[in-house]
């Protein structure tokens, strides 16, 4: 879908209880903001009622089954989950679902086997000798109690845990069996990254890929959501990404979209795993977010290096633009917020340019609630997003010829042949000379942020220059649209 625009619907903080219900009830307002799809926490049963979803313990329970202190997820039960996504279907708004498929918590019954301690900095090496543990791998899902799948996990189904009941040591143990070592297709950080938490699923195992793959068919049936997000895809099996991306392909269709949290900065790395998955998965640009966060933070940025290093730089077609997340957000293990007064350059970075598919964090649009939504900015991002559906269409046109403002030409394509002009500033009152070309001579622009007030007429040749507020953005196109953007 052109000029596409997703929302992350949810912070780490976010209420649960009715959550499905509100979200949507508020179907025809996020329809009316401008939003395409939707992307929802994870909606199977944590390990707790209070859970956010990433303590994932049963895949096959969407809220139904009196599991892990009560029926319903943290956000609602199953029979709300599905209205909500019709709901949501019924004002075109696509809805991808959060999927975590890297580890399992909350187990059943503790199981003994052999494992071997490694060192957590690098879990390539070992930090003792092989001993039998006992570890929480056992799930057979009592609450269930078969429906949908009698499958039960054991320790063979898994790679490592990070405690041994019987001694009650928390450490790093890598679970022994034969032909059994952490994956190969992983991050390399701290040797090899295949362990994050909990008990880390073994997705080389024919058992445990069958399983999923079912789990996959079903929930897709049962549903009815049009893409994954896939959790700490540089903690999984990059060879298991790929076939899983694969059999949704051949199940669901090229119009099934699936994107990953593949959270790396290094450009090589990045371009690698693409590769690696054959492009059949998008990925968050996360070099991206750090250069937003480090503009924001340093006055003496050079915005020209905006996108140096990026996934959207360097593969567009494959790349999920954001500003922050919830992982990012304060006080989150991957704190790197961005500073609010950067918020809306941030985002005018994401959704006015042609590159990447933008997301827009509920934590920028409703506000964090344990920060009472201080520092939402919704009315900007509103309209930075009816900026991008009014006039950031066709070829774009790079004009990044000062280190303290950047601008940039989009020229419209046949359906949207308006063009306009986006000025950003670090710090100081800035301005760019653009050249439309002679077939604008005469016509005059104006800002369509409102931030800058005045008007631009080009000359002859179709030439202007464009200016911008200290440390702020600007959007000129020419007149005409000022009902749509300015109330009288």
């Amino acid at each position: 879908m052109e000029n596409a625009i997703m929302l992350q619907a949810f912070e780490w903080n976010t209420p649960g209880g009715n959550y499905f219900r509100r979200l949507g009830e508020a179907a025809p307002a996020l329809a009316k903001a401008g939003f395409n799809a939707v992307w929802l926490p994870p909606v199977c049963k944590g390990m707790s009622p209070f859970d956010v979803g990433y303590g994932i313990y049963d895949l096959w329970d969407l809220g139904e089954f009196d599991q892990k202190g009560g029926v319903p997820t943290k956000y609602g039960t199953k029979e709300e989950l599905l209205t909500c996504i019709r709901q949501l279907h019924d004002h075109d708004i696509r809805v991808y679902a959060d999927v975590v498929l890297n580890h399992k918590a909350g187990a059943d019954f503790a199981e003994t086997f052999q494992a071997v301690k490694v060192s957590p900095d690098n879990r390539l090496e070992d930090a003792g000798p092989a001993t039998e543990i006992e570890g929480w791998t056992g799930f057979n899902f009592p609450g269930r109690d078969g429906r949908y799948s009698d499958f039960t996990w054991h320790a063979h189904h898994f790679t490592g845990v990070d405690y041994d009941n019987r001694t009650g040591e928390t450490a790093i143990y890598r679970i022994i069996g034969e032909g059994k070592y952490w994956a190969g297709a992983v991050s390399k950080e701290n040797g090899n990254f295949d362990y994050l938490m909990f008990a880390n699923i073994d997705h080389r195992h024919p058992e445990v890929r069958d399983e999923i793959f079912r789990w996959v068919e079903w929930f897709v049936g049962e549903t009815g959501v049009d893409g994954f997000r896939l959790d700490a895809v540089k903690h999984i099996d990059a060879d298991f990404i790929r076939d899983l991306c694969a059999f949704c392909e051949e199940k669901f269709g090229h119009d099934f979209y699936l994107f990953g949290e593949y959270w790396v900065a290094d450009a090589d790395r990045n371009e690698d795993y693409l590769a690696h998955t054959e492009h059949r998965v998008d990925i968050f640009d996360v070099r991206l977010h750090y250069n937003l966060q480090t503009a924001a933070d340093n006055p003496n940025y050079d915005l020209r290096q905006i996108f140096a290093g990026t996934v959207t730089g360097d593969s567009p077609l494959s790349s999920v633009t954001f500003v922050d997340n919830h992982d990012s957000q304060p006080g989150q293990s991957l704190s790197s917020w961005v500073n609010p007064d950067f918020k809306e350059r941030a985002y005018a970075l994401i959704l006015l340019r042609r590159d990447g598919y933008p997301c827009i964090f509920a934590g920028d649009y409703f506000g964090l609630a344990d920060q009472d939504g201080a520092n939402a900015i919704p009315e900007r991002i509103e309209r930075l997003m009816l900026l991008r559906r009014t006039f950031a269409y066709g070829d774009e046109e790079d004009l990044f010829h000062d280190a303290d403002c950047i601008g940039w030409i989009r020229h419209g394509n046949e359906a949207h042949p308006d063009k306009c002009v986006v000025v950003i500033s670090r710090s100081n009152e800035g301005r760019i000379v653009a050249n439309l070309g002679p077939s604008c001579a005469g016509r005059t622009f104006i800002d369509y942020t409102g931030n800058y007030y005045g008007t631009v007429v080009l000359n002859e040749n179709g030439e202007g220059t464009f200016p911008v507020p200290p440390a702020g953005i600007s959007c000129w196109a020419e007149t005409g649209r000022e009902d749509m953007f300015f109330k009288q």
